[in-house]
């Protein structure tokens, strides 16, 4: 069972408790002192007497010689006196305004004073004076007072820290420390990932069944995957199901300014899991603190880093086997760990946690959906289907955006429409009704939609179209053309895929050069992802004659993206690439317009509706195609697919003989 008191959450909440004074000693000394010389002082201070109340009111103080105050008091001036064992102090009526003139080092043999001041009637008075020790107290007491509100203020600034200044490397404050209820059936569309995980569950329930049979359980289990794929889920999954306490710390919260910091908070990480083991320790983003020390600076730069992860290696490798705490961590970064961290005794396990399949989307709407309204005509099919490529995170984003559009029309349930909607916010962004664009803009988006549309249902290979709009979304699209899969996933790209892709890319700009009779830039990313598509054809798939088998860029296992690291090759090689890529580019454009020139009218009434109605479903789309086909007596668009797929492989022949 857990330790309540290793929990933040379960400290005393009561206004009243004393814990503060024992959080913070060197504050609560400081406070005792100063109170303790205050009293102190007022026992030794200056007594209240005829002379202090006398004293009232003055303009001014001088310090002068005890021959001075003497003559006044002969003369008769002075007021009151008061006498201490090192100074005389004497209040004297100059034109109307009290002034003190005060004497230091008083002869105290001069036995006529006395006698002078009774016959000057001049009342007077003896004080204990401020001798060394108070005049010391004196000194100190503002430093002790400034000691005092600078370690105030810096634990109040160094919470944070776990702590404060003093105590921050403890952890306590930044571990979250609970036994998750979270299970299995929760963890949706990750059966791989939640089958490789099951037998730490069992280790933690039975570890001495494990132990008796030699068996070495893995010490640290890394959860690897894209961003939003359910990693923090599993791991308390595995806590929950296990029922055991479950430490979870962000990577980036052991490293500090304070040199060891980090390396301290490791160590009593792990002495909180020791403690209350059989246990879970989850470290979010480890690549935060277990970078490869092979690529850090070579002045020292990241010294509390490496720390902190020699400290975490030698942590996992100073419980045995019998100690049954495990260590699991995320990352969607391994490519960036050390290879010590990654070894085996350490994080010897690697357990992929990827983005779900058609079955595993279905499962992961079906779960975040139970707690949603949904109307009887809502087909989840049909939304996993069109979802390939999505997170679970996102998945849950596509539910929630889903609810919040019902809401907002004010709806009891949540209708298909909505979750169609939802997905191409996701897809696309959100609707910018408002922006205002002209009436020729409008027209240049209307074609150039239109040409993408057209190809896309012509060509053998692309992706079949969902809906084509004008009204702009996102942070700058004009208008779209939506190519949602209706079927099962795709792993695998053939190569009239890649080049049915390039055709569809390419229309856009060919339906303006035709339709308006001059281009724009709204085709500048259409044309960088064509060339894209046509480099990576040749340096990484091997399907062009121009580098033959030869892979010209090196694939990097990232989920991140930007995994592609070019490697040396000729300049002859990349003349060859540059010049067979502008070929094919031409050739293709050539095809595409003469083709869309083909289906003239068709185009014409697709951005007719366009303009009109701003949306044209798919259905529609095909429609129009199909009309157009039969009244002009043309071809099949299987026949035309073969053709597609014919003049696609011919311009790379024709380049190579």
């Amino acid at each position: 069972m857990a330790n309540p008191n290793s929990n933040p959450n379960n400290q005393n909440k009561n206004p009243n408790n004393k814990n503060f004074f024992n959080n913070n000693p060197l504050l609560a000394f400081a406070i005792f002192s100063i109170l303790i010389i205050m009293i102190f002082k007022s026992f030794i201070g200056e007594g209240e007497g005829i002379g202090s109340m006398l004293q009232t009111n003055v303009s001014q103080t001088q310090h002068v010689k005890y021959s001075q105050i003497k003559e006044e008091i002969t003369q008769g001036d002075v007021k009151s006196v008061k006498l201490t064992s090192s100074t005389i102090e004497a209040i004297i009526d100059k034109s109307g305004q009290k002034i003190r003139y005060v004497a230091q080092n008083v002869p105290t043999y001069d036995k006529d004073l006395i006698p002078l001041l009774d016959e000057k009637k001049i009342a007077y008075e003896g004080v204990v004076g401020n001798g060394w020790f108070s005049e010391l107290i004196s000194m100190l007491l503002p430093i002790l007072i400034f000691f005092a509100i600078w370690i105030f203020l810096a634990n109040r600034m160094s919470k944070g820290m776990g702590g404060g200044i003093l105590g921050a490397g403890k952890a306590d404050k930044l571990i979250n420390s609970e036994k998750p209820d979270t299970k299995f059936d929760d963890v949706q569309g990750v059966e791989e990932a939640k089958d490789e995980v099951k037998e730490i569950v069992d280790f933690l329930k039975y570890p001495e069944r494990y132990i008796e049979l030699g068996a070495k359980i893995p010490k640290g289990v890394l959860l690897v995957g894209p961003p939003g794929t359910g990693k923090t889920l599993l791991a308390k999954a595995v806590a929950g199901e296990a029922s055991v306490p479950f430490f979870s710390v962000s990577g980036s919260a052991f490293i500090e300014m304070f040199v060891g910091v980090g390396a301290s908070r490791v160590r009593d990480l792990f002495a909180q899991a020791k403690k209350e083991a059989p246990s879970i320790i989850f470290i979010d983003e480890i690549d935060a603190i277990g970078k490869s020390r092979a690529s850090g600076g070579q002045l020292g730069g990241n010294d509390e880093r490496e720390q902190t992860l020699n400290q975490l290696l030698a942590e996992m490798d100073g419980f045995g086997t019998d100690t049954p705490v495990i260590v699991l961590a995320a990352t969607n970064r391994p490519e960036t760990l050390d290879a010590a961290l990654l070894r085996a005794g350490r994080f010897d396990r690697q357990v992929l946690v990827d983005k779900p399949d058609y079955e595993g989307r279905l499962a992961i709407l079906k779960v975040h959906s139970k707690d949603v309204k949904l109307a009887k005509n809502v087909d989840m099919e049909i939304v996993a289907k069109q979802t390939a490529g999505l997170a679970g995170a996102d998945l849950a984003n596509i539910i929630n955006e889903a609810a919040l559009l019902a809401g907002r029309f004010n709806k009891k349930e949540i209708e298909q429409e909505d979750l169609l909607e939802a997905i191409e916010r996701a897809f696309v962004g959100l609707e910018k009704k408002n922006r205002k664009i002209s009436d020729m803009e409008k027209k240049i988006v209307a074609y150039h939609e239109s040409g993408h549309a057209l190809m896309a249902e012509l060509t053998k290979g692309a992706t079949r179209v969902t809906k084509v709009s004008i009204i702009p979304r996102g942070l700058g699209a004009l208008g779209y053309t939506l190519h949602l899969p209706d079927e099962e996933d795709r792993f695998l790209k053939q190569k009239h895929e890649l080049m049915a892709e390039v055709d569809v890319l390419l229309s856009g700009r060919a339906a303006e050069e035709v339709f308006i009779g001059e281009i724009s830039t709204g085709a500048g990313n259409d044309l960088d992802r064509a060339t894209a598509i046509l480099k990576d054809m040749i340096s990484v798939y091997g399907m062009s004659d121009v580098a033959g088998l030869m892979v010209l860029k090196r694939s990097q296992n990232s989920f991140l993206g930007g995994g592609m690291v070019s490697t040396d090759y000729s300049e002859k090689m990349a003349e060859d690439i540059d010049n067979h890529i502008k070929q094919t580019l031409n050739e293709r454009y050539a095809y595409v317009k003469q083709t869309l020139r083909d289906y003239h009218d068709a185009i014409v009434q697709m951005a007719s509706i366009l303009l009109n109605v701003e949306v044209i479903e798919g259905t529609k789309v095909r429609e129009i195609i199909d009309n157009y086909e039969k009244e002009h007596q043309m071809p099949s668009r299987l026949a035309h697919e073969a053709k597609s797929i014919t003049e696609a492989a011919k311009p790379k022949e024709d380049t190579q003989a």
